[in-house]
């Protein structure tokens, strides 16, 4: 009988959820809206009937092990979702308890971020590492740490947080209350905040003048970027410094194999590794200078969310 984990992505608008086998084949998927529900409770009662329905229609000839969960604040120690910013329900949500009360399997939770770089070891590019990072450009920037073969979680279950650590003194306001928090500067938010403060600042010629400020995003940013534009290969440039100097400082703290960068500003290619990497070169220590390798992800991107998600249970005792 073939074993499988189902994976669940929690995200601010859908949430996804999945069936998914140990070689990373997505057997069956559905999705709901995250919101629009009258109660947690509710929410969660659904995720369930939505399971049941994924198992219903695979049949008899699949073993569930457990069910992973990659949400935002996603609190690998307790089972839970603290305090998640862009979610409907405040405060701690017990998830794990509560979907363990529908179904005889563990249920395993952990931030997105974590999930990624777990599916990295399961299904992408780090399955024959031990210590490696992954970093996640979407919205804000998320990263997961894993050391010795081990998803660092920390005391409170929330190690890892490259995204909120301060780049510049006094900088720009970031949802997490603070000011200068990297993700603020490296992200698609954050670059988009920096082509708008560039055009504000100076007369550079650029085919991002066209839009107004609400009409400038990180996906035109790019599209002027392939075309020279030079203002956006300016930013560009400055996103991937402001990345590559915390990774330098990054790798001599942690010292790993390779960082991995994943989501939608990864998919810029050189236009952003190019300028990462030669930031994160020219700041490290002597001591790990060539030790670390910067790569993108290996993982599907179409059911990169639920095989992280679901990769949970297979790394159950490595978390």
């Amino acid at each position: 009988m073939k074993e499988v984990a189902i994976g669940i992505d929690i995200g601010g608008t859908n949430t996804v959820l999945g069936v998914v086998d140990k070689k990373g084949n997505c057997i069956a998927k559905d999705s709901i809206v995250t919101c629009g529900y009258g109660s947690v409770d509710k929410y969660i009662e659904t995720i369930a009937e939505k399971i049941k329905e994924l198992l219903s229609a695979i049949g008899t000839q699949c073993k569930v092990k457990g069910i992973g969960i990659g949400a935002p604040n996603g609190n690998c120690k307790r089972g839970t979702i603290e305090y998640a910013p862009n979610l409907k329900w405040k405060g701690i949500i017990p998830i794990s308890e509560s979907l363990c009360k529908y179904f005889d399997f563990p249920v395993l939770v952990t931030n997105d971020a974590n999930a990624a770089a777990i599916g990295e070891m399961v299904y992408g590019s780090a399955k024959k590492m031990k210590d490696f990072i992954v970093v996640t450009l979407g919205t804000g920037l998320g990263s997961g740490f894993v050391s010795g073969g081990k998803l660092l979680c920390g005391h409170n279950g929330f190690a890892g947080e490259l995204g909120h650590t301060i780049a510049v003194i006094d900088g720009r306001s970031c949802g997490c209350g603070r000011k200068g928090c990297l993700e603020t500067y490296v992200s698609a938010t954050g670059i988009t905040r920096t082509v708008i403060e560039m055009l504000g600042k100076n007369k550079t010629k650029s085919i991002l003048r066209n839009y107004s400020n609400s009409n400038i995003n990180s996906k035109r940013i790019y599209e002027a970027a392939l075309q020279k534009d030079k203002l956006a290969l300016e930013a560009f440039e400055f996103t991937g410094k402001m990345l590559g100097l915390k990774l330098s400082d990054t790798v001599a703290i942690t010292n790993p194999e390779a960082i991995f960068l994943f989501g939608g500003l990864a998919k810029a290619g050189d236009l952003i590794f190019k300028p990462t990497k030669e930031a994160m070169d020219n700041n490290m220590l002597n001591i790990f200078k060539n030790s670390c390798a910067l790569l993108p992800s290996g993982i599907d991107e179409n059911n990169a969310a639920v095989l992280g998600a679901a990769s949970l249970i297979w790394k159950a005792n490595d978390m």
